[in-house]
């Protein structure tokens, strides 16, 4: 500690205080004062001219050895010097030469979100590249990377809904749950809407959080499942949860390749959107369309404009004044030509 005071004490002496890029770092908090660093040699023309005018002249013959000029005549400067050197530190004290640092914290409350995804048989299909449930995935990978402060959880259904991550920001892990997803994760048939917004809501509803979403991703279908999916829409709507439900899929031929000859087949595919976009009104969200991997992409851009997490934002800024260094300078310059002012250095004859 007492190694600490003597080291601030005595760092006015360090020379950098006077590096040019010293200067050019500090803010100024007065800084119109170093204009009058310009007046400095104006006051010293004044003065030598005032004092030639009233200086007194007197004849007197010297021998010509003794009219030479001699190097000692130039102390009678010093005295000049250390007071120009004075008022030089004395304005840049004046100025008050400053450093400011600028912390900033930033929080938020953040939205709990649920991604609910649709791995049934039907999201083999090969209507999005390379499937319906591929192009869901990296959407939804895409849609967490652009997330902050979120808490995000992941609910996945076919026949069965089961919850796959509990609500966390731990992004890198829910991506790499995202990537094992698989059509085989839940061995029962089907597509369970109602009990998969069941599991999200009983996930959502013990949240503190002010704003709760769920997002779900399905080809449309209901043909699973014991919660019928408009009273478990109006359920988690009694919990202030939002939905937002996506439809993904095509009407028409669309292919799908055969798990047991990996053959390309083609079949008559419909789609019922009446479930979803009933579901969307009752969470008082919105009901999207997608027909392609570009429009599933766009809907995600979209939803996350619309539920965007407050952040506030907290500046610390904090002060450092560094007059007290030039301000020392001035001191020691001054007492230095109070010293020799009236000294013999003052006196010293011109040539």
């Amino acid at each position: 500690m007492l190694d600490d005071f003597y080291k601030d004490s005595w760092e006015w002496l360090a020379w950098h205080w006077f590096y040019p890029a010293t200067f050019f770092g500090f803010e100024w908090a007065h800084i119109d004062y170093l204009f009058l660093i310009l007046a400095i040699p104006a006051v010293f023309v004044v003065r030598w001219i005032g004092n030639w005018q009233a200086r007194q002249k007197m004849e007197v013959a010297f021998r010509a050895p003794q009219l030479e000029w001699q190097p000692v005549s130039l102390l009678r400067y010093i005295p000049y010097t250390l007071m120009g050197l004075f008022i030089l530190f004395l304005i840049i004290a004046l100025a008050r030469p400053q450093r400011t640092n600028t912390r900033i914290e930033q929080t938020s409350e953040g939205i709990d979100i649920l991604l609910v995804m649709d791995i049934s048989e039907s999201m083999r299909i090969e209507d999005f590249q390379p499937t319906r449930l591929a192009a869901a995935k990296k959407t939804a990978i895409d849609f967490i990377q652009g997330r902050q402060f979120d808490r995000i959880g992941i609910v996945i259904f076919s026949g069965a809904a089961y919850s796959l991550t509990p609500l966390t920001t731990d992004y890198e892990m829910l991506q790499n749950y995202i990537q094992e997803i698989d059509y085989d994760l839940i061995p029962e048939a089907g597509t369970a809407i109602g009990n998969a917004i069941g599991v999200a809501t009983n996930r959502l509803q013990e949240s503190d959080s002010k704003t709760k979403v769920i997002i779900l991703i399905s080809d449309g279908d209901n043909t699973g499942g014991s919660l019928d999916p408009i009273t478990s829409a109006q359920l988690a709507s009694y919990y202030g949860i939002k939905i937002y439900t996506i439809i993904v899929g095509t009407e028409g031929e669309v292919p799908i390749t055969e798990r047991e000859t990996g053959k390309k087949k083609y079949f008559k595919n419909t789609i019922n959107e009446s479930t979803l976009r009933e579901i969307a009104t009752i969470g008082e969200g919105k009901f999207f369309r997608t027909t392609g991997n570009q429009a599933l992409e766009e809907v995600f851009k979209l939803i996350n404009s619309y539920e965007k997490s407050e952040i506030k934002e907290n500046r610390f800024k904090t002060t450092q004044d560094f007059y007290h260094i030039y301000l020392s300078w001035a001191i020691v310059f001054f007492l230095l030509w109070l010293l020799l002012k009236s000294t013999f250095i003052s006196n010293v004859l011109e040539d």
